[in-house]
């Protein structure tokens, strides 16, 4: 749908391209570069890759760079910016055509050519891209992936060593063991070599460029052992063969997680909260709230401070997006407040918090799904607890092993974000005069729009004072299913009472709000079905669709 500014594609950005910058990222200390190529043709990413390596190897050959990038332009492309590098966040940065670039940035680059000349180099532009496709399909072609055979032969008798002999299409190696072969006997039966027991034992072979097509075992008499420890070794040889005397690691055994015992203690109530005129919400009830700080924590610090010294009972809840100075002033409020806990989406905030020895949890946004991440969490940087991210189902959340003397954390009631951008969303959306965003913008900026996407589905952009443009989904996400699914794990369930606009509507004031969740969780089966019915009545249109499917 078209938006009041008149743009079809208002989120399409131009391609992020550090291309010429590459001297000031190196400078910088940058040691290495992710080059899109994910859901891109073949062309696109060789002709990416070899335009970067070509790139790559002047700066470090001749300490220069090339100003030439017009094969970057011959392959699918929406123009190109740098200005996230640069920190010009402005509306140039956007493109309202999804498609492929490349032709319009042929034609501006032709626009003061002569008609004759024009159509001439039209004709080598297209030909130029056909060249680069033909070009890189030949040595595709050239490419293989087939595995090789392997032809093992292992032959010995008893006081000889084993001795295995390798053959694939182009060599062929002996190798021998260390030690003799010897005689079964009742503790080795079990361990004898037969022929499916060296298949087991060689399997890894065929993990690399080679697989086992034939194993012959004719000149091996039968009932010999040799010990697991010179069967690996010849095994380790084999391989540094095979693969170019590259070292060989051995696999990683992963450890079995023993579980935690159960939560004892019914799952408590936690509220998040944004503005200072909700802090009276903290009376008259048991429930546990926390105050998410702005992105632009330096300008409020000194209100921030006042705040959680009037209201210790307050947690503060730092977010994902902090940088250069507002990081800097999120790290001055932990040595200032000293909190006796946090909640923080940004790892950075999470590691000042450990070296200061303040208790930290990992907020939602850093998406945990994993046992060993919990562990890793714990044991490495003194974290006390973690959210389980939304996008698991409950299956897959009944996986997840908790650690012992560490809490886990659920959000049962929030608004789906879905993006979040340091540009600024309104440009394109509805028609922001300013040219690009500035320090005043994310301080004072404080805009609602919607856009309706291609499934007709509308989704809401909100910018408040103080944080960064963030889309949201047109309806709230609301899970109170994961109570009575998942039992004995969840020491809090967390909902959002932060003043975000979607669809979803309540129908009650913020304080019955909390007391009906308070009620529902307090609540015996049977009372908590009531409960979920009346909260169902009360906040709708919701969605859980994401705990059904999971990922």
């Amino acid at each position: 749908m078209t938006t009041p500014e008149g743009k079809d594609f208002p989120l399409n950005l131009k391609d992020n391209s550090a291309y010429h910058d590459l001297g000031e990222l190196a400078d910088a200390g940058v040691g290495s570069f992710k080059i899109e190529g994910r859901i891109k043709k073949f062309d696109y990413v060789f002709t990416v890759v070899d335009s970067w390596k070509k790139q790559l190897n002047r700066f470090y050959t001749h300490n220069t760079l090339s100003t030439d990038n017009r094969d970057l332009y011959k392959v699918f492309n929406r123009d190109f910016s740098n200005g996230y590098l640069k920190g010009d966040i402005n509306k140039q940065m956007f493109i309202d055509n999804p498609r492929d670039h490349s032709i319009k940035q042929f034609s501006r680059l032709h626009e003061n050519a002569g008609n004759k000349k024009w159509a001439q180099d039209k004709i080598a532009y297209y030909e130029d891209k056909e060249n680069i496709i033909a070009r890189v399909k030949q040595k595709i072609k050239k490419l293989s992936i087939a595995k090789k055979p392997l032809i093992i032969s292992i032959s010995g008798k008893r006081g000889t060593p084993l001795s295995v002999s390798v053959k694939t299409p182009d060599t062929s190696f002996i190798l021998l063991s260390k030690t003799t072969l010897v005689q079964k006997n009742k503790k080795t039966m079990a361990r004898c070599l037969t022929r499916s027991f060296l298949l087991e034992r060689l399997r890894a072979l065929n993990d690399t460029a080679y697989y086992i097509e034939q194993l012959e075992v004719e000149n091996l008499e039968p009932d010999l052992f040799i010990s697991f420890k010179a069967l690996t070794a010849i095994k380790k040889k084999c391989l540094s063969h095979l693969t170019g005397s590259k070292e060989i690691m051995d696999p990683i055994e992963v450890p079995l997680l023993k579980k935690a015992s159960p939560v004892k203690k019914p799952p408590a109530l936690g509220v998040l909260i944004s503005s200072q005129k909700d802090v009276h919400l903290c009376t008259g009830t048991g429930a546990t709230f926390f105050f998410q700080l702005p992105n632009c924590v330096k300008n409020e610090i000194s209100g921030l401070m006042e705040l959680f010294s009037d209201t210790p009972q307050l947690t503060p809840w730092f977010s994902s997006i902090l940088m250069g100075e507002n990081y800097g002033a999120a790290v001055e409020f932990l040595e200032q407040v000293k909190p006796s806990r946090i909640v923080t989406d940004n790892t950075g905030i999470a590691y000042e918090a450990f070296k200061r020895g303040i208790p930290w949890i990992a907020g939602p946004y850093l998406n945990m799904v994993n046992s060993f991440g919990l562990v890793c969490l714990k044991e490495r940087f003194n974290c006390q607890g973690s959210f389980i991210s939304n996008e698991i189902s409950k299956y897959q959340i009944k996986s997840i092993v908790r650690p012992e003397n560490f809490n886990l954390y659920y959000r049962i009631y929030h608004p789906i974000l879905l993006l979040s951008s340091r540009q600024c969303l309104f440009h394109q959306v509805i028609g922001c005069e300013k040219k690009r965003m500035d320090e005043a913008c994310i301080q004072e900026c404080h805009k609602l729009s919607a856009i309706t996407n291609l499934k007709k589905v509308p989704l809401f952009i909100e910018k408040t004072k103080g944080n960064y443009p963030c889309i949201y989904n047109n309806n709230n996400f609301l899970n109170t299913d994961i109570v009575g699914d998942v039992p004995d794990i969840f020491s809090r369930f967390f909902i959002d009472l932060r003043e975000i606009k979607t669809e979803t509507i309540l129908k009650t004031d913020k304080s019955g709000i909390i007391r009906l969740f308070e009620s529902f969780l307090k609540g015996t089966p049977d009372s908590q079905n009531e409960f979920q019915k009346k909260l169902q009545q009360i906040i709708y249109p919701t969605s859980n669709i994401q705990y059904k499917k999971g990922i």
